[in-house]
Protein backbone atom coordinates (compact mmCIF):
# COMPACT_ATOMS: atom_id res chain seq x y z
CA UNK A 1 0.00 0.00 0.00
CA UNK A 2 1.64 3.58 -0.45
CA UNK A 3 0.39 6.62 0.63
CA UNK A 4 0.26 10.11 -2.00
CA UNK A 5 2.32 12.42 -0.99
CA UNK A 6 1.23 15.97 -1.79
CA UNK A 7 3.04 19.65 -0.99
CA UNK A 8 1.26 21.90 1.22
CA UNK A 9 -0.41 23.52 -1.91
CA UNK A 10 -1.69 19.68 -3.28
CA UNK A 11 0.25 19.36 -5.56
CA UNK A 12 1.20 15.66 -6.58
CA UNK A 13 5.05 14.95 -5.32
CA UNK A 14 5.28 10.71 -5.25
CA UNK A 15 3.61 7.82 -4.06
CA UNK A 16 5.72 6.82 -0.68
CA UNK A 17 5.59 3.76 1.82
CA UNK A 18 4.18 3.87 5.09
CA UNK A 19 7.30 4.01 6.71
CA UNK A 20 8.06 6.77 5.02
CA UNK A 21 4.40 8.75 6.04
CA UNK A 22 6.22 7.90 9.21
CA UNK A 23 8.79 9.48 8.65
CA UNK A 24 6.96 12.51 7.95
CA UNK A 25 4.46 12.22 11.16
CA UNK A 26 7.03 12.49 13.52
CA UNK A 27 9.05 14.91 11.91
CA UNK A 28 6.23 17.36 11.58
CA UNK A 29 6.00 17.89 8.34
CA UNK A 30 2.48 17.09 7.89
CA UNK A 31 0.28 20.29 7.20
CA UNK A 32 -3.29 18.48 6.24
CA UNK A 33 -4.57 15.24 5.27
CA UNK A 34 -7.02 13.80 3.51
CA UNK A 35 -8.91 10.67 2.89
CA UNK A 36 -9.09 7.21 4.82
CA UNK A 37 -6.52 6.29 8.12
CA UNK A 38 -4.90 3.23 6.49
CA UNK A 39 -2.83 2.34 9.19
CA UNK A 40 -1.41 3.09 13.23
CA UNK A 41 2.00 2.79 13.69
CA UNK A 42 2.69 2.72 18.09
CA UNK A 43 6.01 3.46 19.56
CA UNK A 44 7.58 4.06 22.38
CA UNK A 45 6.49 4.71 25.95
CA UNK A 46 7.06 8.33 26.98
CA UNK A 47 9.79 8.02 30.53
CA UNK A 48 7.93 10.80 31.99
CA UNK A 49 4.10 10.27 31.01
CA UNK A 50 4.68 6.51 30.59
CA UNK A 51 1.88 7.32 27.65
CA UNK A 52 3.31 4.96 24.24
CA UNK A 53 3.44 7.17 21.07
CA UNK A 54 1.06 6.59 17.99
CA UNK A 55 1.00 7.68 14.77
CA UNK A 56 -2.12 6.68 12.30
CA UNK A 57 -1.23 7.66 8.38
CA UNK A 58 -3.89 8.38 6.24
CA UNK A 59 -4.07 7.66 2.48
CA UNK A 60 -3.12 11.33 1.36
CA UNK A 61 -0.54 13.38 3.09
CA UNK A 62 0.36 17.21 2.57
CA UNK A 63 3.65 17.68 3.43
CA UNK A 64 5.18 21.29 4.12
CA UNK A 65 8.56 22.32 1.94
CA UNK A 66 9.09 23.64 -1.78
CA UNK A 67 7.60 20.94 -3.60
CA UNK A 68 9.81 19.04 -5.89
CA UNK A 69 7.89 18.35 -8.97
CA UNK A 70 7.04 21.82 -11.01
CA UNK A 71 3.87 20.57 -12.86
CA UNK A 72 5.00 23.17 -15.89
CA UNK A 73 8.47 20.84 -16.28
CA UNK A 74 7.05 17.74 -16.49
CA UNK A 75 7.89 14.75 -18.66
CA UNK A 76 6.09 11.67 -17.90
CA UNK A 77 8.47 8.49 -18.66
CA UNK A 78 6.72 6.56 -21.22
CA UNK A 79 6.54 2.44 -20.07
CA UNK A 80 4.46 0.43 -21.84
CA UNK A 81 2.47 -0.55 -18.81
CA UNK A 82 1.51 3.66 -18.62
CA UNK A 83 0.93 3.45 -22.52
CA UNK A 84 -1.54 0.62 -22.19
CA UNK A 85 -3.16 2.07 -19.25
CA UNK A 86 -3.57 5.72 -21.08
CA UNK A 87 -4.63 3.97 -24.10
CA UNK A 88 -7.18 1.84 -21.88
CA UNK A 89 -5.98 -1.75 -23.51
CA UNK A 90 -7.20 -0.64 -26.96
CA UNK A 91 -5.31 -1.63 -29.93
CA UNK A 92 -4.81 2.13 -31.85
CA UNK A 93 -5.88 0.27 -35.06
CA UNK A 94 -8.51 -2.36 -34.55
CA UNK A 95 -10.17 -1.05 -31.81
CA UNK A 96 -10.39 -4.31 -30.26
CA UNK A 97 -10.19 -4.52 -26.24
CA UNK A 98 -6.88 -6.88 -25.31
CA UNK A 99 -5.15 -8.47 -22.25
CA UNK A 100 -1.66 -6.43 -21.62
CA UNK A 101 0.69 -9.57 -22.93
CA UNK A 102 -0.70 -9.48 -26.20
CA UNK A 103 -0.26 -5.04 -26.85
CA UNK A 104 2.60 -3.63 -27.79
CA UNK A 105 4.00 -0.14 -28.17
CA UNK A 106 3.76 0.83 -32.04
CA UNK A 107 5.74 3.66 -33.38
CA UNK A 108 3.10 5.56 -35.34
CA UNK A 109 6.14 6.83 -37.14
CA UNK A 110 8.43 3.80 -37.30
CA UNK A 111 11.80 4.26 -35.79
CA UNK A 112 13.29 2.70 -39.34
CA UNK A 113 11.77 6.23 -39.91
CA UNK A 114 13.49 8.48 -37.83
CA UNK A 115 10.44 8.29 -35.36
CA UNK A 116 11.56 9.06 -31.62
CA UNK A 117 10.13 6.78 -28.31
CA UNK A 118 8.52 9.89 -26.79
CA UNK A 119 4.56 10.34 -25.96
CA UNK A 120 2.94 11.87 -29.12
CA UNK A 121 4.42 9.29 -31.58
CA UNK A 122 3.42 5.93 -29.31
CA UNK A 123 0.00 4.16 -28.95
CA UNK A 124 -1.07 0.74 -28.15
CA UNK A 125 -1.57 -1.99 -30.43
CA UNK A 126 -2.19 -5.38 -30.72
CA UNK A 127 0.71 -7.58 -31.86
CA UNK A 128 -1.59 -8.61 -35.02
CA UNK A 129 -1.55 -4.43 -36.09
CA UNK A 130 1.34 -4.04 -35.55
CA UNK A 131 2.68 -6.77 -37.47
CA UNK A 132 0.55 -5.39 -40.24
CA UNK A 133 1.45 -2.43 -39.86
CA UNK A 134 5.09 -3.26 -40.21
CA UNK A 135 7.70 -0.28 -40.54
CA UNK A 136 5.28 1.65 -42.42
CA UNK A 137 3.48 5.12 -41.38
CA UNK A 138 -0.30 4.51 -40.91
CA UNK A 139 -1.06 6.30 -44.03
CA UNK A 140 1.26 4.35 -46.24
CA UNK A 141 -0.16 1.01 -44.30
CA UNK A 142 -4.04 2.30 -45.49
CA UNK A 143 -4.46 1.41 -41.05
CA UNK A 144 -5.96 4.92 -40.02
CA UNK A 145 -5.69 5.56 -36.02
CA UNK A 146 -8.81 5.78 -33.86
CA UNK A 147 -7.42 7.86 -31.63
CA UNK A 148 -4.85 10.47 -30.94
CA UNK A 149 -1.74 9.94 -28.86
CA UNK A 150 -1.32 12.55 -25.81
CA UNK A 151 1.48 13.24 -22.81
CA UNK A 152 -0.43 12.56 -19.80
CA UNK A 153 -0.85 14.86 -17.54
CA UNK A 154 0.80 15.78 -13.57
CA UNK A 155 -2.32 13.97 -12.39
CA UNK A 156 -2.81 11.15 -14.89
CA UNK A 157 0.85 10.19 -14.70
CA UNK A 158 -0.01 9.68 -10.64
CA UNK A 159 -2.73 7.10 -11.65
CA UNK A 160 -0.47 5.46 -14.47
CA UNK A 161 2.14 4.77 -12.48
CA UNK A 162 0.31 3.03 -9.18
CA UNK A 163 -1.52 0.19 -10.41
CA UNK A 164 -3.28 -0.02 -6.28
CA UNK A 165 -4.51 3.42 -5.84
CA UNK A 166 -7.14 3.22 -3.21
CA UNK A 167 -10.68 4.76 -3.63
CA UNK A 168 -10.41 7.90 -1.57
CA UNK A 169 -6.89 8.56 -3.69
CA UNK A 170 -8.35 8.31 -6.88
CA UNK A 171 -11.12 10.19 -6.38
CA UNK A 172 -9.27 13.07 -5.34
CA UNK A 173 -6.86 12.83 -8.74
CA UNK A 174 -9.84 12.08 -10.73
CA UNK A 175 -11.39 15.29 -10.06
CA UNK A 176 -8.12 16.90 -11.19
CA UNK A 177 -7.78 15.12 -14.59
CA UNK A 178 -8.19 17.19 -17.54
CA UNK A 179 -11.91 16.53 -19.09
CA UNK A 180 -10.18 14.92 -22.01
CA UNK A 181 -8.59 12.56 -20.35
CA UNK A 182 -9.05 8.68 -21.35
CA UNK A 183 -8.78 8.27 -17.78
CA UNK A 184 -12.33 9.09 -16.82
CA UNK A 185 -14.46 5.93 -16.35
Amino acid sequence: MKVLKLSAQGLPQSWISLEEAVLHYAADEVRWEMGAEVAVFHGGHNAVTGLQSVIAVNSIIGTQGVPRINPFDLRPSLTNSKLFSRDRNVCAYCGQHFHEDVLTREHIRPVGQKGQDHWMNVVTACKSCNHRKGNRTPEQAHMPLIYAPYVPSLWEDFILRNRRILADQMAFLMTHLPKSSRLHA
